[in-house]
């Protein structure tokens, strides 16, 4: 067994308002005068730590606990995973 970082990285898909991006863009970039930035999009990061054989089967065990929590809407959200060793 090979212990694996998971991150899983959950923001809202495009066409889906953000509005927290909007408030730090609107809010807090832009008075700094960085008119060379058009958007910011927030994500929410989770960093799982699992022991398993392989990476592939610790990235279907990490999503399935998302899954059977709930901790995601995949209507509105997307989903990226990123595994390294620990």
């Amino acid at each position: 067994m090979v212990e694996y970082i998971v991150n899983v990285i959950i923001e809202n898909k495009p066409g889906i308002s953000d509005p927290e991006g909007d408030t730090i863009l609107n809010d807090l970039v832009m008075k700094d005068n960085n008119s060379n930035i058009t958007k910011i999009r927030s994500a929410k990061m989770l960093k799982f730590f699992i022991n398993d054989k392989n990476p592939k089967s610790a990235e279907k065990q990490i999503l399935k606990i998302c899954d059977d929590l709930r901790i995601y809407n995949p209507l509105v959200s997307k989903v990226t995973v990123q595994i390294k060793k620990s």
